[in-house]
C-alpha cells in the first residue's frame, strides 16, 4: 500500500475502472441525467427570464424611471446631467403633458435616484413612475411594489426540490458501486489505508466516473433548452400578442449549472463514501459482495400466484432492495408525477372547455378592448355593426356604483335563505335604511340597448335601467350546477320602480329618514325592468360578489348622470358575434376590417374567440410534452440503474444459481424467476401510483365539481398505459439481457470458487 492518495489511486483505482467498465455504468447514468436534467432546467428558466424582460420591454417599455408632467426644457436638461442617467427619452402626451423615459446606468441606485431627480425639478412624488416589473427581473425590491414577481422564487423552489430528488435517487447507484469492493477495502485498510484515503479514491473515482457524463449532459441540456424554446415557439406561433422568443444562453448560466450539477453529485458520492470509510476491517473483509438472501419474511403474494419461483425471486428482490432503491425511487416518482399531471391536464381541459370556450361560444367571436376610451365619445360603432359577416356588435363600459337594499325589497326565495346572513363584509354593508351593495353598471350604446329591450319583450326606452334580478343560492357552493332565484320584489302591474344608485367611494350614507335620502343620492334612475335574462356579452355576473345588482343602461342616460355616479372603467370593449359556422379565415378578415376603421388613433387589445381555443389546446400541448419529458429523464435514472444492475449482477449472484441448479431448479425455472423479478419491479410504481392517483383525482374532481362519468370519458388512459408498458418492455429487455448471461454459468466452476462456503 503506497503512502500516497496518488499512489492508491494509480495502483487501483485506474485499473478497476478499466477493467470493470459495467459496474460504473449506473453512476455514469446518473451522473448523465443529473447534469441534462439541471442543465436543462437552468437553460429554460434563462431563456424564460430574457422572454420576460423582452415582454416587458416591448408592453412596458425599457426605461426603468419615468416622470409624467409639464417639464420646462431646464427640467430635462437636468434629468439628463444627473449622474448614472445613462439617456432621457421625450414624449408628449395628452392635455400638453410631457413624458420623460429615463434609462439608468445601474439599476440598482434607481429607487433611490428617482425621487432626487424629482426633488431637483420640483416635480412631486406622484408624477414618478418607476417600473417595477422591469427591476423585478433583476431582483430589484421596492415596497411600493406589491406583486408577487414569482419568477425568481419559483425557480429557486423548483432547482432546489429537483436537486434535493436527484440527490435521493442517485447517491443509491454510488452506493451500490462502492459496496461491491467492501471486501476489497478492508483488505487495503487492514495494510494500512487511513480512513481518509479510501474516502478521498472514492470521490476520485466518482470523479473520474462522472467527468465525461456531466460535460456531456451539459451540452445536451442546452441543446435540449434550445429544442424546447423553438418547440414553444412553434406551438405560440400563432398566439395572439405572443412575441418571437430567441433562444439565448449566458455563461454564468453554464457556471452555475455546472456548479449545482457538481454539488449534487459530490453529496451523492460522499454519503456512500463516507459509511464505507468508516467500516472496521474486520467487517470489511467479512463482507464478500455476495447478496444476503433473506430466508424470513417470504413474498406470500409472489409465492400465491408463481409458486416456488415466485418466493425466490421475492426474496431476491429483498436482498437487492438497496441495490434497487434508485431504479424504485425514480420509477414512482416519474409515473406519479406522469399520471397526475395526465389527469390534471385532463380535468383542466373539460373544465376550461365548459366553463369557457363552449360557455361563450354563441356570445362572441371576437373581442376588442380599446383602451383608455370613454364609451360616451366613441362614434365608431354602427361602422362595426354594419360590416358585412358581422351578426351582431355591442359596444360597451363598465362603471360601478352602490345601491341600498330594504328589508321590503328582497325576495321571499331569496329571504327562505337567509337574505344578507351569508353576505361577507366585504362586499355587503349593513346601513340604516338596509344593506349597501354593490351595482355593476354596463354602459351599452343606444343600438345595443334597444335589441336588448325587444329581446326581454319591453318597449325600448333610453331613460331608464333593466337590472339583473338573480341571485344564486349562495348555501350551494356547486359552481358548475348552481340554482338561482329572484333578488329583488317586482312591482306591481302599473307602478313605476326607482333605483337610487350612489357613488362607489361616497361615505355619507343616508340614514332611515326619506328625506336625507333625497339629498345624498347621486341618481335616480327608473327601473324599465327586473328581468333574468342579459344581453349577449362575454361576461361574468356574481361571481365572487354575490349580491351585486347589476344594471344596464344606455349611453343616452349615462351622459346625463356620468358626473354624479363616476366609477367608470378605464377601456371600452366591443363584442362582435359572426354568422353561424364561422370559420377562422372569416374572423381573421373581420378583425383586420375592424382594426382598419379603428385606424391608429386607438389602442386595441383584440381576441379571436377560434384562435384563443386553438392557441389554449397548443399551450396545454406544450406543457405536456414538457413535464412528460422531464418524467421521461427521471424514468430513464431508474430504467439505467436496473439495466446496470442486471448486467453486473450475474457476478454477485453466481452462486445464488449454482445452489439452485444443484437442487434442481431447471433454467426454465431461473427464466420464470427473472420474469417475476422484472413484473414486481415495473408493477411497484403503479400499485402505490394507482391509490394516490385516485385519491388525488378525487380530490380535483371535487373541488372543480366535475362529474366522474364525465371525466371517465375522457380520462388519459391511453397515454397513462403507454408510459406503464414502456417502463415494463424496457425492464423485461433488462432482465432478458441477464437471463442470457446467467445461462453460460457453469455450475462446475462456481463449484470449485475458493470463496464458496
Amino acid at each position: 500500500m503506497h503512502d500516497s492518495d496518488g499512489g492508491m489511486w494509480k495502483d487501483y483505482l485506474s485499473g478497476y475502472i478499466k477493467n470493470n467498465r459495467s459496474s460504473g455504468l449506473s453512476v455514469k447514468l446518473a451522473a448523465f441525467i443529473s447534469a441534462l436534467l439541471l442543465s436543462l432546467l437552468l437553460g429554460l428558466f434563462y431563456n424564460a427570464w430574457k422572454y420576460e424582460v423582452e415582454r416587458i420591454e416591448l408592453e412596458e417599455g425599457a426605461w426603468q424611471g419615468q416622470i409624467v408632467g409639464e417639464l420646462a426644457l431646464a427640467d430635462i436638461e437636468t434629468i439628463k446631467n444627473f449622474a448614472n442617467v445613462k439617456d432621457v427619452v421625450i414624449s408628449e402626451k395628452e392635455r400638453g403633458e410631457t413624458t420623460a423615459d429615463i434609462y439608468f446606468e445601474d439599476y440598482e441606485k434607481v429607487l433611490s435616484d428617482m425621487p432626487r431627480i424629482a426633488e431637483q425639478i420640483g416635480v412631486s412624488p406622484e408624477k414618478v413612475v418607476i417600473n417595477y416589473p422591469l427591476l423585478a427581473m433583476y431582483l430589484i425590491r421596492s415596497e411600493g411594489d406589491s406583486a408577487p414577481r414569482l419568477l425568481f422564487p419559483m425557480f429557486i423552489l423548483i432547482t432546489v426540490l429537483a436537486s434535493f430528488s436527484l440527490i435521493v435517487i442517485i447517491h443509491n447507484s454510488f452506493a451500490v458501486s462502492m459496496n461491491a469492493r467492501i471486501h476489497q477495502f478492508g483488505i487495503f485498510s487492514s495494510v494500512g489505508a487511513t480512513p481518509k484515503q479510501i474516502r478521498t479514491c472514492l470521490l476520485q473515482e466518482a470523479a473520474a466516473l462522472c467527468t465525461g457524463p456531466v460535460l456531456l449532459g451539459n451540452l445536451i441540456g442546452i441543446a435540449g433548452s434550445m429544442g424546447l424554446t423553438q418547440l414553444i415557439n412553434m406551438l405560440g406561433n400563432d398566439v395572439s400578442g405572443r412575441h418571437k422568443a430567441v433562444f439565448g444562453y449566458h455563461p454564468l448560466v453554464l457556471a452555475l449549472t455546472l456548479f449545482i450539477t457538481m454539488v449534487t453529485i459530490w453529496i451523492s458520492a460522499w454519503l456512500p463514501a463516507e459509511k464505507l470509510s468508516r467500516l472496521t476491517p474486520l467487517e470489511a473483509i467479512r463482507n464478500t459482495g455476495e447478496l444476503q438472501l433473506k430466508r424470513r419474511k417470504n413474498s406470500y403474494l409472489l409465492t400465491l400466484l408463481f409458486g416456488v419461483e415466485g418466493e425466490l425471486a421475492g426474496n431476491a428482490l429483498k436482498a437487492q432492495r438497496k441495490a434497487l432503491r434508485t431504479a424504485s425511487l425514480s420509477l414512482i416518482f416519474s409515473f406519479m408525477a406522469y399520471t397526475i399531471m395526465q389527469c390534471f391536464f385532463a380535468t383542466s381541459e373539460i373544465s376550461t372547455r365548459e366553463t369557457y370556450f363552449e360557455r361563450y361560444q354563441d356570445a362572441w367571436d371576437i373581442m376588442v378592448t380599446v383602451k383608455d376610451v370613454q364609451v360616451d365619445n366613441f362614434d365608431k360603432g354602427k361602422e362595426i355593426q354594419s360590416l358585412a359577416g358581422v351578426e351582431s356588435a355591442v359596444v360597451y363600459q363598465k362603471a360601478m356604483a352602490g345601491r341600498i337594499i330594504s328589508e321590503k325589497e328582497i325576495s321571499e326565495e331569496m329571504k327562505a335563505l337567509g337574505g344578507f346572513s351569508h353576505a361577507s363584509e366585504k362586499y355587503v354593508t349593513k346601513v340604516d335604511d338596509g344593506w349597501l351593495v354593490n351595482a355593476p353598471i354596463i354602459i351599452l350604446d343606444d343600438n345595443s340597448f334597444s335589441d336588448y329591450c325587444e329581446q326581454i319583450g319591453i318597449t325600448p326606452r333610453f331613460d331608464g335601467a333593466i337590472v339583473r334580478n338573480l341571485i344564486r343560492d349562495v348555501t350551494n357552493p356547486d359552481f358548475r350546477h348552481l340554482k338561482f332565484m329572484p333578488y329583488i320584489k317586482t312591482c306591481n302591474a302599473g307602478e313605476q320602480d326607482v333605483s337610487v344608485l350612489f357613488k362607489k367611494d361616497d361615505q355619507a350614507l343616508p340614514n332611515t329618514k326619506e328625506q336625507s335620502i333625497n339629498e345624498k343620492v347621486s341618481a335616480r334612475i327608473p327601473v324599465l325592468s327586473y328581468t333574468q335574462e342579459v344581453p349577449v356579452l362575454r361576461e361574468e355576473y356574481a361571481t365572487l360578489d354575490y349580491y351585486e345588482l347589476v344594471h344596464f343602461i344606455p349611453v343616452s342616460l349615462w351622459k346625463e348622470i356620468k358626473e354624479q355616479i363616476g366609477g367608470m372603467e378605464e377601456d371600452m370593449y366591443i363584442r362582435v358575434l359572426g354568422e353561424e359556422n364561422v370559420t377562422l379565415e372569416e374572423l381573421n378578415a373581420l378583425q383586420d376590417q375592424i382594426s382598419q376603421i379603428m385606424g391608429e388613433t386607438y389602442t386595441l387589445d383584440v381576441e379571436n374567440r377560434i384562435q384563443e381555443y386553438r392557441d389554449n389546446k397548443k399551450q396545454i400541448q406544450g406543457m405536456k410534452m414538457i413535464f412528460g419529458g422531464f418524467c421521461m429523464l427521471l424514468a430513464v435514472i431508474g430504467i439505467g440503474n436496473v439495466f446496470s444492475n442486471t448486467l453486473g449482477f450475474v457476478q454477485q449472484r453466481k452462486r445464488e444459481f449454482a445452489r439452485y441448479m444443484s437442487v434442481g431448479l431447471t433454467p426454465k425455472g431461473i427464466r420464470k424467476m427473472f420474469c417475476v423479478e422484472a413484473l414486481a419491479i415495473a408493477l411497484r410504481p403503479v400499485l402505490i401510483t394507482l391509490p394516490l392517483a385516485v385519491i388525488i383525482v378525487g380530490y380535483m374532481l371535487k373541488m372543480s365539481y366535475l362529474g366522474v362519468e364525465e371525466f371517465m370519458a375522457e380520462a388519459p388512459f391511453a397515454p397513462i398505459a403507454v408510459f406503464m408498458l414502456s417502463i415494463l418492455g424496457f425492464i423485461a429487455l433488462a432482465y432478458y439481457f441477464a437471463w442470457r448471461n446467467v445461462r453460460r454459468i457453469s455450475l462446475a466452476q462456481v463449484l470449485r470458487d475458493d470463496t464458496m462456503m
